[in-house]
């Protein structure tokens, strides 16, 4: 099924959820939708017969300055079709629903884009840092993050 058969059958499922079909070769087509019920739509998404996404191959955060983004790369192994969701956060409450317990692998990717951006996956089971120490202040690849000179009295090389 192409992005956008996929769109109108969201859209219909959906409603005001699902924003617009960024079609823009040579980069990924996506959905861009609202992320207050991104784990309904991703249910949706692996449940549907239609559809059958039923592997997470990526999930990646972005710091778009004035938001957060969160990437879901979706394929479906039946079915061999694929498809990107984008949604977007504020900095201010960088808050969305867990999708680890519709697709496993999201666990280690949700935790990495806790860890590096801040952004909380309301309902996971173990949002805890998974690359910095427990204890690391801020999140690294925020583009307003300022690396700390030390960390428990030792110098932080760069």
């Amino acid at each position: 099924m192409k992005p956008n058969e996929i769109f109108t059958k969201l859209k219909v499922h959906f409603g005001e959820e699902i924003l617009e079909l960024v079609e823009n070769p040579p980069s990924d087509s996506f959905i861009l939708v609202k992320p207050q019920k991104i784990d309904e739509i991703c249910q949706f998404l692996r449940d549907d017969d239609a559809l059958h996404f039923d592997y997470l191959t990526l999930l990646s955060g972005l710091d778009l300055k004035e938001n957060l983004g969160i990437v879901y790369h979706l394929f479906s192994m039946k079915l061999k079709h694929r498809l990107v969701l984008k949604t977007l956060v504020s900095k201010e409450n960088p808050t969305l629903p867990t999708i680890e317990r519709i697709w496993r692998t999201a666990d280690w990717h949700e935790r990495e884009a806790y860890d590096m951006f801040g952004i909380i996956f309301n309902g996971h089971r173990n949002l805890i840092r998974i690359l910095c120490p427990y204890d690391w202040e801020g999140y690294p690849l925020r583009k307003d993050y300022k690396a700390p000179e030390e960390y428990h009295g030792n110098k932080v090389p760069y």
